[in-house]
């Protein structure tokens, strides 16, 4: 695996500040009703899609997650611009505007949604495997869901066959410690999700999300194994989310005190303060980091602005892959 060099963790600071910004600008344009629909922020978690990038080969592996899903095709390489569009609906958007927040796209860069069915994404992250095994691609696909998704009967037949067949993909649970406003304390007689995967003989094993360097270590070793033939590995990524579920989330099962605890333990802050404890940047050139990351989010919505809306004619053009399909007659008509 790469070093955690000067570099990395200059580029993770300025990646993670950038991503924590245009989430929260996101808030802003969804209480001017620019974004409209649902939306569920990733602050607090930055260190996963950090942490894993650096792991992974962005040549060929893949990347699937749930509805939470701004973030990752940014680490992926998707342009933020046309992500930003995409969340209000215009045409120069990753889908078109078609898809809206919770579902983020781009063949190009190999990362496959943004799903908004809880759990619908993991036997589909295994399909994506099985695709890679089949064709010899030497790929790996990061299926990632939240700690609510954990509970569905479809993580045990996938974890199941990717085991049977040795898939190369990764399961990781974002445990953000709340399905929607339930505590993973309330959901199952065990809070260490990660121990599901040994009912299949998986390797499993939960790391501390809020930091990259261990994410990247985890990541770079179940990566390596899925990649050699070994097959899949379960990681619980333990981390924290500063906002709510979604926008319309009151947050009546938390206290304010407990998001302030969480919050002294910021990945984002974590970064600054190993740069400045190794005198790799000081104070003032951060802060122009900072001001560089706000001034893109600002390019963004720019962008978006200045972009059109789809036609409306367009509407059926993403639904039938058949030309011809007998129901838009009936439209027509």
């Amino acid at each position: 695996m790469k070093e955690f060099s000067k570099e990395v963790y200059l580029k993770w600071y300025e990646d993670m500040t950038m991503w924590r910004r245009f989430e929260d600008k996101c808030r802003s344009l969804y209480l001017k009703q620019k974004i409209r629909g649902f939306l569920h922020l990733y602050n607090g978690q930055e260190a996963i899609p950090a942490g894993f990038t650096h792991a992974m080969d962005l040549t060929k592996d893949s990347m699937i997650t749930a509805y939470r899903c701004h973030i990752h095709p940014m680490a992926m390489g998707v342009d933020p611009k046309r992500i930003m569009a995409e969340l209000c609906g215009k045409a120069t958007g990753t889908s078109g505007g078609m898809g809206g927040s919770m579902h983020i796209f781009s063949k190009e860069h190999r990362f496959y949604g943004g799903h908004g069915i809880v759990g619908g994404q993991i036997p589909l992250g295994a399909g994506i495997a099985f695709a890679d095994q089949y064709f010899d691609r030497k790929a790996v696909n990061i299926c990632f869901f939240g700690d609510g998704a954990a509970r569905q009967g479809s993580l045990h037949e996938t974890f199941n066959m990717a085991m049977n067949w040795k898939l190369p993909v990764v399961f990781v649970v974002e445990n953000n410690q709340y399905a929607m406003g339930t505590s993973v304390k309330r959901t199952a007689n065990h809070e260490d999700i990660y121990k599901l995967g040994l009912g299949y003989e998986m390797p499993c094993l939960a790391v501390d999300a809020m930091d990259p360097e261990k994410v990247a270590e985890a990541a770079y070793e179940a990566i390596e194994r899925a990649r050699r033939g070994d097959g899949p590995t379960f990681i619980e990524a333990r981390t924290y989310r500063y906002r709510g579920h979604s926008m319309s989330d009151a947050e009546p099962y938390r206290s304010k005190e407990e998001v302030a605890i969480h919050k002294n333990d910021d990945p984002i802050e974590l970064i600054k303060q190993r740069i400045l404890a190794n005198n790799w940047a000081t104070e003032e050139e951060l802060e122009a980091t900072d001001n560089k990351s706000r001034d893109f989010v600002e390019e963004c919505i720019e962008f978006m602005e200045n972009s059109p809306y789809p036609d409306a004619e367009k509407i059926y053009e993403y639904v039938y892959a058949q030309e011809d399909y007998p129901f838009l007659d009936k439209l027509e008509n």
